[in-house]
């Protein structure tokens, strides 16, 4: 039975649901080693800033059961390397790119768009508005619907891509933020960015990262994304919506897919086993032909409460 993988978010048609997750790579030289990108739906880079980073200090990575801790710091070249080295590089791979974008301010996010705007060989932005807001007591963007909206604003303003606001879970209500972000021109959404957390070596009695807590990622937190997913998906139907958050297999996407999701991204399933994500295509496209269904998109938001 030939089955249909391609999806839409919003404009964008991709020809499989799976992309990758932001800042598990860096521009996708280290994947093309093990699989051709033009595997995938979409490619989404490692978010990029206004000017270079060099992140926090080291450790920077925990593991932890069933997931694993983080606190890299955004380290990044910069925009303008980041123009000039990758982007060509990426655009030449047949496979669309959704560029990650982190600002510490609305200022710097409308600049990073006007950067970004008319640059051949981007598909779309992924706003990442789960960045602390220096000029707002250092308060998360996406914690609240005012700094949200201002932030996409600032981008959806000066681009004509497609835009798609990355989201906290660490919130009361995550649909009433993604309305914010959807009300303020959004494309959609990526639900969800990782969840602040914290390990403690208790022989050295200090936490295992240097920056004291970090962003738990992995299987642990996909009951938390699904949830989301469902939630935002219940609340505002048709926006586009890309799930992440613990995903490694074809099931996993499914479970997404079925809550809501549009498309979903794999991350941090790649560092032990970077053929995670071609395996994945390779399995839904399987299970689709074996339960005789004969698209992916057809079964968004498919979930059923049994009754309840």
């Amino acid at each position: 039975m030939s089955v249909d993988l391609a999806v839409e978010l919003g404009p964008l048609r991709l020809r499989n649901p799976i992309m990758t997750a932001s800042g598990c790579f860096a521009s996708g030289r280290e994947m093309a080693r093990f699989f051709p990108l033009s595997t995938l739906g979409a490619m989404v880079t490692k978010s990029v800033t206004l000017e270079p980073r060099e992140g926090l200090p080291t450790p920077r990575m925990a593991e932890t059961p069933a997931g694993m801790l983080n606190a890299i710091g955004l380290q990044n070249p910069g925009v303008d390397v980041w123009l000039e080295r990758d982007l060509p590089w990426l655009a030449a791979r047949d496979v669309p790119v959704i560029a990650s974008i982190a600002a510490r301010t609305v200022d710097e996010y409308g600049l990073l768009a006007k950067r970004l705007r008319d640059v051949p060989g981007l598909a779309a932005l992924e706003v990442n508005i789960s960045c602390p807001n220096v000029e707002d007591r250092g308060i998360v963007f996406s914690c609240r619907t005012g700094p949200t909206g201002e932030a996409i604003a600032a981008v959806t303003s000066t681009v004509d891509l497609p835009v798609f606001a990355k989201l906290t879970p660490d919130v009361t209500d995550i649909a009433i933020i993604a309305a914010a972000a959807v009300d303020a021109g959004a494309t959609g959404v990526s639900l969800i960015n990782t969840l602040l957390g914290m390990a403690i070596d208790v022989e050295a009695r200090r936490p295992r990262l240097a920056a004291g807590t970090g962003g738990l990622s992995g299987p642990a937190i996909r009951p938390v994304a699904v949830r989301a997913v469902h939630q935002v998906h219940s609340a505002l139907g048709p926006v586009p919506i890309i799930g992440l958050g613990g995903v490694r297999t074809a099931s996993d996407v499914l479970e997404m897919v079925m809550a809501g999701a549009s498309a979903v991204a794999i991350g941090t399933a790649t560092f032990a086993d970077p053929l995670a994500i071609p395996r994945a295509v390779e399995d839904l496209e399987t299970w689709l032909a074996d339960h005789d269904e004969p698209s992916i998109a057809g079964l968004r938001g498919a979930v059923s409460d049994g009754g309840r």
